[in-house]
């Protein structure tokens, strides 16, 4: 579902959603009522109400609209300049920054703790973040600069092998609390680590 489709934008939309990223970050989604929400964006419920028909529509838009980081990815891949390594370096170090982002990981355990009672958050998190990124970075893999490079039968796979070797240890040192800000030093390193395991595997002899 396509939240933003749903909806008409105005002058406090931003606001709007502003205030509601804050509190289900806070608060969780169960946790979240309309009232706070429009209180902390500093908007009537009836304003929240001429953008979104309920809670359930709200969240989707806050994930979807944060989610747009993809754009970063869009640009990598349409760079006819840069090698296939590079680009691949490029999309690792986005998708990094992008799983270690206070954004990121609040997201991901707001989902994670409420993914059994609402499964629909679970799925619209899934689909906005990690499916879209495994299905741009298997269009470039599929792409004839990539496949001149690179030996692979089963794009979205591969890709998704990309994504997690992209996590690594980092990602639960974060999550965990044990690395509160990874330096650019450290995604970087764990990125090009990802590059050489994939094109070791993947490289045309």
């Amino acid at each position: 579902m396509n939240a933003e489709a749903q909806i008409k934008k105005g002058r406090k939309f931003d606001q709007v959603v502003e205030g509601a990223r804050s509190v289900f970050l806070r608060e969780g989604y169960e946790g979240a009522s309309v009232d706070e929400i429009a209180r902390d964006a500093g908007v009537s419920k009836a304003t929240l109400y001429s953008y979104f028909p309920d809670k359930q529509h709200l969240f989707l838009a806050v994930l979807e609209i944060e989610c747009a980081q993809q754009a970063e990815v869009d640009f990598l891949m349409d760079s006819g300049e840069l090698s296939v390594e590079e680009t691949l370096h490029g999309i690792c170090t986005a998708l990094i920054t992008f799983i270690l982002s206070r954004f990121g990981q609040d997201m991901f355990r707001v989902c994670v703790a409420e993914a059994q009672r609402f499964p629909d958050l679970g799925r619209t998190f899934y689909d906005s973040g990690p499916k879209k990124w495994g299905r741009k970075i298997a269009q470039y893999l599929d792409s004839p600069k990539a496949r001149a490079m690179l030996d692979i039968e089963d794009t979205a796979l591969a890709a998704d092998q990309l994504a997690q070797l992209c996590r690594a240890d980092l990602m639960l040192k974060v999550l965990f609390g044990i690395e509160k800000d990874p330096q650019g030093a450290e995604i970087d390193r764990v990125a090009a680590e990802a590059v050489k395991t994939f094109l070791a595997r993947y490289r045309r002899a």
